[in-house]
Parts: structure tokens; sequence; C-alpha cells
């Protein structure tokens, strides 16, 4: 290991040391504002950050940091129609036609198909990672793992609940958010050092076609995750809610905007190869241990998130079947469901499915937004909200009929 190399390492470690200490300091770890915060954060970060990077420098080229932009902005608009309806329809609820109703109703549905597809997307991620420093570096050693994951969620959560596991979430969350705080500095480092001697990359603009559009649109579950903070009433109020989502679209905008502008800047979109762990390779060459740390956080980020995914499918199942349907039947409708995704398809295109259920709910949230608006909104009010809602409900739908998988 060169002085550089050693220094570099580490700043990465000492990053990442003030990042948890700060995120487990009791008055942090115990704020109300940061544990609602930190839950959409967690998610919308999460899985995105870890294959997102790569795909967007190779597919766009120096254009990735504008694209990344975009994605966050729709994401955003889409969220200000989650944020419209947990201030307006769960006040509203019982003055609303049957049919608003039915339309929200729909969007439950539909997020715990989602859900099903995004466990299987981080279980796959998980696999992938866990494997990816080893010599059994396969994807059929990635799928077994994967397997033996999935099985055991939901055997767990069959026969014990998932209870115990959720406790872990907290733990994995700050890990992650650490170690993505390290990278960072080590990204920075790197891209100070290729500019000091003159060798900043300037990556060709790739993108020139509709393909490129709708590969963005196969994209959108590596921004999704703020939604959460529209089901977390239990412990929340709706202000605290709404604002959560927005601290989380916010603080996680600015860390993907700084990573994708460091990627670009730094290495040469070409050069990456187009696999779910492509980041362990381009991490490599910033600092030796950056690799480990990332296997580190991608394992237990993806087990929590699997886990509150899961968790999320019961309740939601459960609730929206009136009962009739138990938390243990949802948790074992998402095993089965995640095992099939596995040994069917790639994470490329879990990706995209995951990108195209969530497109589905968010266009349904988006409808439920425009007809609440149109049944309570004064007129000029009225007109601008079903225009705007409205809108990102045709949105919603044009991605989820034209996302492809980014390979």
């Amino acid at each position: 290991m060169t002085a550089y190399d050693f220094g570099t390492s580490a700043a990465i470690i000492i990053a990442t040391l003030i990042m948890g200490t700060i995120l487990f300091l009791p008055k942090v770890a115990s704020s109300t504002w940061w544990r609602a915060t930190v839950t959409p954060l967690a998610s919308i970060i999460g899985s995105g950050f870890l294959v997102l990077g790569p795909i967007l420098l190779r597919e766009y080229g120096k254009l990735a940091p504008l694209v990344m932009l975009a994605l966050c902005g729709v994401a955003y608009l889409f969220g200000n129609a989650v944020r419209y309806n947990i201030r307006n329809y769960e006040s509203k609820e019982k003055q609303l036609p049957h049919y608003v109703r039915l339309v929200e109703s729909a969007s439950g549905w539909m997020l715990s198909f989602a859900y099903i597809i995004s466990v299987a997307y981080y279980i796959n991620l998980l696999g992938s990672f866990s494997v990816s420093l080893t010599s059994f570096d396969s994807q059929t050693a990635a799928r077994i793992v994967s397997t033996s994951v999935l099985l055991f969620i939901g055997f767990f959560g069959y026969l014990f609940g998932l209870g115990k596991l959720e406790n872990l979430e907290e733990t994995a969350v700050g890990m992650k958010l650490s170690i993505i705080a390290g990278l960072l500095v080590g990204m920075i480092l790197f891209a100070v050092a290729l500019f000091f001697r003159g060798e900043v990359v300037s990556n060709p603009i790739h993108a020139h076609s509709m393909h490129s559009l709708y590969i963005a649109f196969g994209l959108v579950i590596c921004v999704q995750g703020f939604e959460t903070s529209r089901y977390l009433g239990e412990e929340y109020d709706s202000e605290t809610r709404i604002n959560s989502m927005k601290w989380s679209q916010w603080l996680s905008t600015f860390i993907y905007a700084v990573y994708v502008y460091l990627m670009s800047v730094s290495f040469v979109g070409t050069e990456i190869e187009t696999k779910e762990t492509a980041i362990i390779d381009v991490t490599r060459s910033i600092a030796i241990i950056l690799p480990y740390m990332l296997v580190v956080a991608a394992v237990a980020a993806q087990f929590s998130a699997a886990v509150a995914d899961t968790a999320g499918c019961g309740g939601l199942v459960h609730e929206l079947s009136k009962t009739k349907l138990s938390m243990k039947i949802g948790y074992t409708i998402v095993m089965l469901g995640g095992l099939v995704l596995t040994w069917t398809a790639n994470v490329f295109h879990i990706i995209s499915y995951a990108s195209r259920a969530f497109a589905i709910y968010y266009a349904l949230q988006c409808a439920v937004a425009t007809l609440v608006a149109w049944q309570h909104e004064k007129l000029h009010h009225r007109v601008r909200y079903c225009l705007l809602y409205g809108s990102l409900t045709l949105l919603g739908i044009i991605i989820a009929i034209l996302g492809i998988p980014a390979e």
C-alpha cells in the first residue's frame, strides 16, 4: 500500500467513524425528526446507491449527473402527490366518494405487489455482493445465497413474526449511511488528486435516442422509498411525516448528485462492466478498503430493507384484506414471489420490474390526489392541482409501460 492509498483509507475510515458516532448519539438517535426521516432516507439511498452510479455513467456519460437530478426531480413531484394525500385524503377519507377510496385501495394492493419485487431486488443484490469478493463469484452462487436468505426471512416471519429482525434496521441504517459518508470522502480525495494531475475524466455523451429515456424510466426504483412516510401514521402525525418525506428527498438528492458527479469526472463510463456489483470494481482504484466496506454495507442494508418491505407487505395484505389474510400469509407470498424472480430474472430485469410496479403505484397515488383535489379544492386551486396530479398520473403510466432494463 502506497502512502497515498494509506492516507485515503485512513480518511475514509475516520469519516465513517465520525458519521457513525454522530448517528448513534442518543440525542440524534432519539430525535423525532431524525427517526421519522431516516426510514424514507434509508429506503431511497439504500440499494439505488450501490447500482445507480455505474449504470448512469455507462449509459449517459457526462450527462449522468443531469439524468440523476431529473430522476430525483420526478420522484419529488410524485412525492408531492403522496404528501398531498397525507394532508388531505387522510383527513377527508370518510367524506370522499366510494370510487376515490377504491383507487386508494388499488394503490395499496399495487404497493404490496411492488414490495414483493423490491424484496427480490434487495435480496438478489445481497447475494451478488456477498459472493463478489470470493472465489465463488457467479450468478448461480449469488442465487443460492439469495434463496437461502429468502427462505430464512419467510420461515422466520411465518413462525415468529418479523419484529425481532426489524429491530436490526436502525443499526443497519446507521452503518450504511456511515459507510456512504466514507465512500464520498474517498471519491472527493480521488477526484481532487486527478484534478491536480490534470487527469480529470471527460466522458462523451452517450444518450442520443428514446432508448436512453426508456432506460431512465426503468431506474425509478433507485429513487423510490419516500412513500414509506405515508405509512408511518401510527408513529407520527401528518406534518411530521410530510416534513420527513421532504427532508429525505432533499438529502438523498444532494447525496446522489455529489456521488454521480464525482463518478462522472473520475471514471470512464465505457470501461465499467455491466454487472450489479460494478461499484466494487470501480472503488478498488480509490482505496483498497472500500470494496470490503461496501460489501458489509450492502449485506446489512439489503437484509434490513428486505425485512422492512416483507413486514410492510404482510401488514398491507392483512389490512387491505380486512384481516381475512394474515400477515404470515403475506410473508409467504413475498418469499415465494422472491424465489420465482431469483431464478427467472437477473438483477437488472428485477430493477426494471420493480420500477414499473412503483410507477403504477405512484400513478394511482397521483390519481387519488387528482380526485381529492377535484372534490375539495376551490376552483382556482382545483384546476392547478388537477392539471399537475393528472399529468403525473399519465407520466407514471408511461414510465410503467416504457421502462426497460439497463443492460
